[in-house]
């Protein structure tokens, strides 16, 4: 028996443009959402959501047809193989686009990195994964920053803070409970992310209808108040919702979980600082501008550390791949 190596056969050019594909995805829907509902001034981020589950379903359902996605046929078990997946997937899907819409940009990145501390939290107490120091380390910078940047933000807001704080919630149960959930990897990520949809569109819609948003969301279109430039940013969020889960998959396929995973604070690094000068809202401060550079300081150093600590694990498994490889036979 032979150990399998860590390698990755993708040539150079479809490795580098699948991750500067998913870094420029998840940089431009956070713009376009932050223009769609605080600048052009959109009603409902619920209504926001339901379209990008909309168009999810739609673009994942022709595909198949043309048989460039894979969406296994339903049956009774698909249920129980998702579940509870869609409803933290709708969770996080609305409260980052509540979240977006009532907070600058700036703190809106600092304040997405308490996922990481919960995630490690929930890792601890779920699977018995202790943290390095070096990352407890880090993570403690990026916690400290942010709770400096929240105490001195001029542009506080609770309902804003509050959407953010659960959406790192729903992040982190997500990431944790997807280690446990083996059984949805038969879905493929195609069937896992249409039946996510597909299954809280139903109700996310009588939601949206009881809450008023939907009511709210006509008066607006009927109204005269959407403009060209709104129909285009609205459907363009639409699509990118699919875009940004569709460059995750190719970027994870044709590099590594580590590839992606670092693109993930370099992406924020440029949305931070250009949130400041493009968002809008974001009202200047010393105290708050440090702890945000305090933060962003302690995700340049939890990501060296993780591609570090990734690099020595792979070396090591090439060590006793070839210790294996050399061992003579009985």
């Amino acid at each position: 028996m032979v150990a399998s190596l860590p390698s990755n056969d993708h040539p150079l050019t479809l490795r580098l443009l699948s991750a500067l594909f998913y870094g420029l995805a998840s940089i431009i829907i956070v713009f376009v959402n932050k223009i769609l509902l605080t600048n052009l001034g959109f009603p409902s981020f619920f209504v926001v959501g339901l379209g990008q589950m909309a168009s999810t379903i739609i673009i994942l359902r022709v595909l198949s047809f043309f048989r460039k996605a894979t969406i296994p046929s339903y049956d009774n078990s698909i249920i129980r193989k998702v579940f509870p997946l869609p409803l933290l997937y709708i969770v996080n899907l609305i409260t980052g686009l509540g979240g977006t819409q009532a907070i600058n940009l700036p703190m809106f990145t600092v304040l997405r990195r308490f996922s990481i501390a919960m995630t490690m939290g929930l890792e601890y107490v779920v699977l018995g994964v202790v943290a390095s120091y070096a990352v407890r380390f880090s993570v403690f910078l990026m916690i400290a920053g942010s709770v400096v940047a929240a105490i001195y933000d001029l542009t506080f807001d609770i309902i804003g803070y509050s959407y953010i704080l659960a959406n790192n919630a729903a992040t982190a149960a997500n990431g944790v409970y997807m280690k446990k959930k083996l059984d949805a990897k038969d879905l493929g990520r195609d069937g896992l992310l249409y039946y996510n949809c597909l299954f809280m569109f139903p109700p996310a819609l009588l939601f949206a209808y009881y809450t008023g948003d939907i009511d709210k969301t006509m008066e607006f279109v009927c109204g005269g108040s959407m403009t060209v430039s709104l129909w285009l940013s609205f459907l363009l969020s639409c699509v990118c919702g699919f875009v940004l889960n569709y460059s995750l998959m190719l970027c994870t396929h044709y590099n590594s979980a580590l590839t992606t995973t670092c693109i993930g604070p370099i992406k924020n690094l440029i949305v931070t600082y250009a949130g400041m000068f493009t968002s809008g809202d974001f009202v200047f401060g010393w105290a708050n501008f440090l702890g945000i550079n305090i933060s962003v300081f302690g995700s340049i150093l939890y990501t060296y550390v993780t591609f570090r600590k990734s690099s020595s694990k792979n070396r090591s498994i090439v060590v006793s791949a070839k210790s294996v490889e050399k061992r003579p036979l009985v």
